[in-house]
């Protein structure tokens, strides 16, 4: 066959699996009302590829191109056919509304009822009851009052005219968050992404805005996918107890909610809740393993099975959702899961306190919404952290165990223990530990220290053990620490608990419940079931015995200490304490030191008193450093005023709320501000650098101002806060030093690198790939040959080699190995920029690993290989290491023309080869 016609039976195939029945040009209307007719002939004499009937009525066309043909350059051509009906044709509407382009592989589809008509991809095509539906040939009594459906039946069009917003009961961050998000849906933009800080009401703005789309977008089925089952419970509650703004009435006793805990989607449920595991499961059509739901999906470990690929199922049409909410998205939904995301033609809406590089890309630069930690702590929204460093010796060093001594072995699964004599040495590293080795004394030690200073430096005259949230490496090493914890506080089980997806006995929900609500238990440890978005408002410490390399889980796990609670609900907590104006973060494994987190405490001038920060003020010194840490402190003490104190601060400062204060010192020391301001002033994108320190300049002086301008305000904050504060002797995170040559330089490569892959992103195929193209189209030799030929091109006329090289002398501990081996350690260095690597390592070493995790899996769900078949495996493996990907065609090239080509193949693997050949692309690109 041509590749016209490969692509004309795959587009009848999903044709047919739609719901439409495919004849050829004769139009039999009797047989059936849903019908693509092939080759129909039209006016001009061209002929259409397909026309489509639905309810006996003409609604749209398709045209057929082969695999790899530009289909937007077809977009013209299928408007034609839609304008050229012959006659006499069934039609509701001319042109036609629905058109669409389609290789088979890749379909695009403009819905000309739309506003604003814009072609976008879909998986497949709509069922033809859709179609009917959207433009009213079911039943609609007549042209007029089909313009009226028309107006009522396109979410898209109704997006662009939705009422005003009700904002009671809204935060100014939550309402802002909607007013842009629904200005985003309005332009047509499909993905749009929302950051708001930990503890900022991300869940509640998300009821409003899906009972908005609901009620006045006449969205069928919103879909709100969570990252673990116990968060999908989380929020069911959350629209469970809803209450709809304007009717006073609660969200489900008008529409129905459903938490998807079987493979049946409720037809008459408007809003889904599930993991993005569980979608998947039934669009697969496949049972989920309850076990592996409980598995966080969007961060799960990075040997999991990859999933395999998406194929379109009639139970579960692509037009089933009109909206997917992403809560806490991070990066699995870019590699294993995004093709469940790409699988509905709906509106992608992120929610996120922790954007990295990659998921701002994945959201097409689309960042709709910003409010960062420091805000949040300005407005009394979170609270501040400081961070208390425990460093011991086998920490930092490991250790070594002279050969004659007798040691311990347990095994890993059964826990037995056995003695054995050490015949030789055995030394390890600190990245063994609780791993490979557990030094008993080396948690002991870390306990017993976080013991002894816990009411001594964090937090002094405090008698109970605050909410404390202990992060281990796996199941095993949370086994120890909790046996550690009883012993060196002399505590019962009550006391110390541990929370992962293996706790059993007990509901890991239950004890969560009671670590909320309860005194017991004081301290719990866990691997990362708590570590995102699960609520435990009195929690004070949060303890890093694991480190972490994602910097947005670092920021998940971070944020579990951030949310303020009311005083009432703290005190029936720990009982010895007024109120939470901070958490610690307890670091033992030097994960605050690395180069993480893109949000830092506001608190610069650890060690300079709250009265000296307020006299740099006065004086005339402008330092944002000063002025940040003096908004910490204000915020901490925004925390603990009472009425009264509220009242006479209030008056001193003629009436702004120190909350004020602390939001204008806040937004003087971000340095965004200043080249916003800047660039107000000029009206230009990139104002000097002149104006844009003048502008810093004046911002930091009207912040300052009201302190400076106001000794009454002054001395009322100084009285205030001693009177609900003591001096704290803490201990400040020593800094990472670090040796080495041409630093400036090699960032300069970093910036030009990073800045060269921004600028390129929607003109390289390669870059389109790495970032954001459909799951089902790989990336072809050809397409990283042209990304390095751009980059070899002046002004920069680089090899891998030099970003590689300036990354391993910035970050020598994520960089393996040299870039300069294969043209595809371009991939490498190129998904390590963008944040979809967490290290950069050469890219078939890369598949090398991956292949042998593949082959681990296969011999785990009992599928074995002969030797031979190895043999081919290896080989199909070595082609994608220097190719990154592998296609039939190839097995005519050499080694494989040498020892029979893809006849061989064929023999080899039967009918699975090309499933086998699908699902090794998959998995070992990444």
């Amino acid at each position: 066959m041509t590749p016209e016609e490969q692509a004309r039976v795959k587009i009848d195939g999903l044709l047919q699996r739609a719901g439409w029945a495919v004849q050829d040009a004769a139009v039999d209307l009797h047989g059936s009302a849903e019908v693509a007719v092939r080759e129909f002939s039209l006016k001009s004499g061209h002929a259409a590829a397909y026309l489509l009937f639905a309810n006996r009525n003409a609604v749209g066309v398709i045209e057929a191109k082969p695999d790899g043909f530009t289909l937007t350059g077809v977009e013209v051509q299928s408007e034609r056919y839609g304008a050229g009906l012959p006659d006499n044709l069934p039609v509701r509407q001319l042109p036609l509304p629905f058109l669409y382009e389609s290789t088979g592989s890749e379909t695009q589809f403009t819905n000309r009822l739309d506003t604003e008509p814009r072609s976008r991809s879909v998986f497949s095509f709509h069922t033809p009851q859709t179609l009917a539906e959207w433009i009213g040939v079911s039943g609609t009594p007549n042209a007029e009052a089909g313009r009226d459906y028309l107006a009522a039946h396109n979410v898209r069009r109704k997006l662009t005219a939705m009422p005003p917003l009700n904002a009671s009961g809204l935060w100014p961050v939550q309402e802002r968050a909607i007013r842009n998000l629904e200005e985003s849906l309005a332009s047509g933009r499909p993905r749009a992404l929302v950051q708001m800080a930990t503890r900022s009401g991300k869940t509640f703005m998300a009821c409003n805005q899906v009972y908005r789309l609901v009620k006045h977008a006449g969205a069928r089925r919103v879909l709100f996918l969570v990252d673990h089952s116990n968060l999908s419970r989380q929020t069911l509650r959350e629209f469970q107890g809803f209450t709809t703004p304007d009717e006073g009435r609660k969200f489900i006793e008008l529409y129905n909610v459903q938490l998807l805990q079987s493979g049946r989607i409720d037809p008459v449920s408007r809003v889904c809740i599930a993991t993005i595991q569980r979608v998947y499961s039934i669009v697969k059509g496949e049972e989920l393993d309850r076990e592996r739901e409980d598995l966080p999906g969007f961060d799960g470990p990075a040997l999991q099975r990859e999933p395999a690929p998406v194929e379109y199922n009639p139970d579960v049409p692509i037009e089933t959702f009109d909206v997917i909410i992403t809560d806490e998205c991070h990066r699995s939904i870019y590699n294993l899961w995004r093709q469940v995301l790409e699988y509905f033609d709906g509106f992608l809406i992120g929610l996120t306190a922790t954007p990295s590089k990659q998921t701002i890309g994945f959201f097409r630069q689309n960042l709709v919404m910003e409010y960062t930690h420091e805000q949040a702590v300005a407005d009394g929204v979170n609270v501040d952290f400081d961070t208390y460093r425990i460093r011991t010796q086998i920490t930092e060093r490991g250790s070594t165990v002279d050969a004659g001594y007798y040691v311990d072995r347990r095994d890993r699964q059964t826990k037995k223990v056995r003695w054995e004599q050490l015949d030789e040495d055995l030394v390890y590293a600190p990245s063994q530990l609780d791993r490979e080795v557990v030094a008993e004394d080396q948690i002991r030690t870390v306990i017993q220290t976080f013991r002894d200073k816990l009411f001594t430096e964090m937090f002094p005259d405090r008698k109970d053990v605050p909410k404390t949230i202990i992060f281990a490496k796996d199941d095993s090493q949370a086994d120890d620490i909790v046996r550690v914890v009883r012993q060196v506080f002399a505590k019962g089980n009550d006391f110390c608990r541990k929370i992962t997806y293996r706790t059993t006995g007990a509901r890991p929900e239950d004890l969560l419940t009671a670590f909320r609500n309860s005194y017991n238990p004081r301290i719990v440890v866990t691997v990362d079931m708590i570590a995102t978005s699960t609520d435990i408002k009195p929690v004070e410490v949060v303890f890093f015995m694991r480190n972490v390399r994602s910097r947005s889980f670092f920021e998940q796990m971070k944020g579990r200490g951030a949310r303020t609670i009311s005083e009432t609900d703290y005190n029936a907590v720990p009982p010895d304490a007024r109120n939470k104006d901070r958490f610690v973060i307890v670091d033992a494994v030097g994960v605050t030191e690395a180069p993480l987190s893109d949000s830092n405490s506001l608190e610069r001038r650890r060690t300079v008193s709250f009265d000296k920060l307020l006299e740099i003020g006065s004086m005339g010194d402008r330092d944002p450093e000063a002025l940040s840490s003096l908004a910490s402190r204000l915020a901490r003490l925004d925390l603990k005023l009472t009425p009264r104190d509220r009242e006479t601060i209030e008056t001193a400062s003629d009436g702004a709320s120190l909350k004020a204060l602390v939001a204008s010192l806040v937004s003087a020391t971000d340095p965004d501000a200043a080249i916003v301001a800047a660039q107000r002033t000029t009206v230009q994108d990139e104002p000097p650098g002149s104006t844009v320190a003048e502008a810093r300049r004046r911002l930091l002086d009207e912040a300052a101002m009201p302190f400076a301008a106001n000794p009454n305000l002054r001395q009322r904050l100084v009285d205030v806060h001693r009177s609900y504060e003591q001096t704290i002797d803490t201990v400040s995170a020593d800094s990472v030093l670090e040796a080495g040559f041409s630093e400036d330089q090699d960032n300069g490569v970093v910036q030009s690198f990073w800045q060269f892959i921004k600028e390129n992103r929607d003109e390289i195929t390669a870059l389109q790939a790495l970032y954001g193209r459909p799951y089902r189209r790989r990336l072809g030799y050809a397409d990283i040959k042209a990304l390095a030929d751009a980059l070899v091109s002046p002004p920069r006329s680089w090899t891998t080699e030099r970003p590689w090289e300036a990354y391993r002398r910035l970050v020598e501990s994520k960089v393996r190995g040299s870039g300069q081996r294969t043209l595809a350690d371009i991939v490498s260095v190129v998904r390590y920029a963008i944040g979809g690597a967490d290290e950069l390592v050469p890219f078939p070493d890369g598949v090398r690993e991956r292949f042998q995790g593949w082959m681990a899996m296969q011999e785990t769900a009992g599928r074995s290989f002969t030797e031979e078949q190895i043999r081919w495996l290896e080989a199909i493996r070595d082609h994608i290491a220097a190719s990154v990907s592998m296609e039939m065609g190839d097995f005519q090239l050499p080694p494989f023309s040498q020892q029979g080509g893809h006849g061989r193949a064929h023999q080899l693997f039967g009918e699975e080869l090309a499933g086998l050949l699908e699902e090794m692309n998959t998995a070992l690109v990444g």
